[in-house]
């Protein structure tokens, strides 16, 4: 089982299994709501995750796109659209180990900051419209 929490420990969620994906998201929307250069995900498939503390507050952000956070102390948690049914995406850092957490793609990348450079070898997607991002291991 892995957990998770926000900044106060009011909100927690686990999940079993393997992550379906992980990865960066470079996009403008997930930077403004973590203000953040880029943030890290991971999607875990619906029946397969929980929230085991306060469930968090919620802003629909877009008309597809729902963000989950923590309604006492602030902390983005999750977030989910309709774009990708059956799943949620849980903010790395909010995992209680989150070096376990190891990214396999950059999403969104065409939005990508110029002023942060980025060495890495891992696949670089322009967005995530249409694309299946499933982790084969």
């Amino acid at each position: 089982m892995t957990t998770g929490r926000c900044l106060c420990g009011a909100c927690r969620f686990d999940y079993d299994g393997a992550p379906k994906w992980t990865g960066y998201c470079h996009c403008d929307s997930c930077r403004r709501n973590c203000a953040a250069p880029v943030t890290a995900f991971l999607g875990v498939v619906d029946g397969h995750w929980r929230w085991t503390g306060d469930h968090p507050a919620t802003f629909q952000s877009t008309d597809h796109a729902t963000r989950f956070f923590c309604a006492t102390c602030g902390t983005p948690m999750a977030y989910a659209s309709t774009r990708h049914p059956g799943e949620i995406h849980f903010y790395a850092a909010g995992l209680d180990d989150p070096s376990a957490f190891t990214p396999r793609n950059h999403f969104h990348y065409s939005e990508r900051l110029d002023w942060l450079p980025l060495t890495d070898d891992l696949p670089k997607h322009g967005t995530t419209a249409g694309e299946d991002f499933s982790d084969d291991g």
